[in-house]
């Protein structure tokens, strides 16, 4: 087998028309949902989802499913995602079959949302924890300051860096990395 390198970019995207803080920028989801392998009509599990069914650019998958610990957001699901992430009820093994994750991406911008900094997720066991819920061979994506570190192993098997994308809406803002992971099969 040859020398394996992950993708690596930089997407310059416009600003969010929502008005929810921290909502994707303009071209994010689809591109995010490309890059996790899996086609529109596929579950995807949103991750600390906030207001993505008000996202009015492509990329929301009409089978995706919501969790945010916020119920005022109107999540399908309402958990502590640091303890806990809902199962797939289409897979008898509860697995998704591509997890994205937004969390605040630190502690100061958790402040933003009503359940505030304590509820604040680290971006390692919150990979880790979404890596335990896809199928072998589904992906992760997790959007970010922090570049998270992935478990050494799972299921006996290493875990494969996929992608790095740094993230850019316009001068003087900061970057944000999207890296996304995959499940050993």
């Amino acid at each position: 087998m040859g020398s394996y390198r992950p993708i690596c970019d930089v997407w310059i995207l416009a600003r969010s028309r929502t008005k929810y803080y921290g909502a994707y920028p303009y071209g994010f989801l689809s591109r995010a949902r490309e890059i996790l392998g899996v086609h529109i009509e596929d579950p995807v599990l949103h991750v600390c989802s906030g207001k993505i069914d008000d996202y009015p650019y492509d990329g929301l998958g009409f089978n995706d499913v919501t969790v945010d610990l916020d119920p005022a957001v109107d999540p399908d699901f309402v958990m502590d995602i640091r303890k806990e992430l809902p199962t797939n009820p289409e897979r008898g093994d509860g697995l998704w079959p591509a997890i994205l994750a937004d969390p605040p991406y630190s502690a100061e911008d958790a402040d933003h949302y009503t359940v505030g900094r304590d509820a604040f997720p680290e971006p390692n066991k919150l990979l880790k924890l979404c890596l335990e819920h896809v199928r072998p061979g589904g992906r992760v994506g997790m959007l970010h300051y922090v570049v998270p570190r992935p478990p050494s192993k799972m299921d006996g098997k290493k875990v494969k860096f996929v992608a790095c994308v740094g993230v850019m809406v316009g001068f003087s803002n900061r970057i944000r990395a999207y890296t996304v992971f995959e499940r050993p099969i």
